[in-house]
């Protein structure tokens, strides 16, 4: 990402910014030199990160709330114009739909969805004359049926569809996008139930994604006309074409569901 400003011209917001990609994609606005405000649910925890990597602010959200993002917004603008938001809070409780309690998904879909439409709703309201960027993590299961992560999937695939609609409406000069990864070595994924079969099929891909790899797409984003970015690209490929004949998907499911298991056990 090209700023061409010094640290305090221009300020940036990442919500789920105390760990994992949020935290990586901190630290690579904080290198290009931005003023950087970060986010997370654990204040403690958020606090701790800004200090450690140099951000301007940590503060405690529930990305939930819509008012939070205008307080968070409001953070950012004190310190300089809004620049770009990064949409990166999520959880990912994985489990079929029958198997998940009425709070998990109730807060896959407020967290991983709602969250995601008050921060791009705030950061539009936010951007000066100059424009601005947003930047929405999603996954690569919002192109494609993930049996095992159901709820968590239509989560990421309403925040796909949301991104694509809104890039058409934003104003001349913003810019929307998301980033969509495949299975990410990050606590999120480190959680999930070790014989599951969300556990094997994140895993099928070979070897997890680092954060850094994920951080590195995301901040590439900002300035950009590209509105989606698979990584790696050839398994957005794969995800698209197993959403075209679903009912036929079950077989390569397994396939893949078997090689992710081995892959983790190596």
């Amino acid at each position: 990402m090209s700023t061409h400003q010094g640290k305090g011209e221009r300020s940036c917001v990442v919500t789920g910014a105390a760990r994992g990609i949020g935290r990586g994609i901190a630290e690579r606005l904080v290198s290009d030199g931005l003023a950087v405000v970060i986010t997370d649910l654990d204040g403690d925890a958020v606090g701790r990160t800004a200090e450690e990597i140099g951000a301007v602010a940590g503060l405690e959200q529930d990305v939930r709330d819509s008012a939070s993002h205008q307080a968070v917004a409001g953070e950012a603008l004190r310190h300089a114009p809004l620049r770009a938001w990064f949409n990166n809070a999520g959880v990912g409780w994985d489990g079929t739909l029958a198997e998940l309690g009425d709070e998990q998904v109730r807060g896959l879909v407020e967290i991983n969805l709602l969250g995601v439409l008050w921060g791009m709703r705030t950061a539009l309201a936010s951007f000066d004359d100059a424009g601005g960027d947003i930047v929405n993590t999603a996954s690569l299961s919002g192109l494609g049926p993930v049996p095992g992560l159901s709820v968590y999937a239509a989560t990421k695939a309403a925040v796909v569809s949301a991104t694509m609609s809104v890039a058409l409406e934003a104003p001349r000069g913003v810019g929307v996008h998301a980033v969509l990864p495949d299975g990410v070595a990050t606590p999120m994924v480190a959680q999930m139930k070790e014989t599951g079969l969300a556990k094997a099929l994140v895993s099928s891909g070979g070897r997890l994604l680092t954060v850094e790899e994920i951080a590195e797409a995301a901040v590439g984003l900002v300035g950009s006309r590209r509105v989606l970015r698979t990584v790696p690209a050839w398994r957005g490929a794969a995800m698209r074409a197993s959403a075209m004949a679903p009912s036929l998907a079950s077989g390569a499911m397994g396939l893949f569901a078997a090689q992710g298991r081995r892959a983790a056990r190596r």
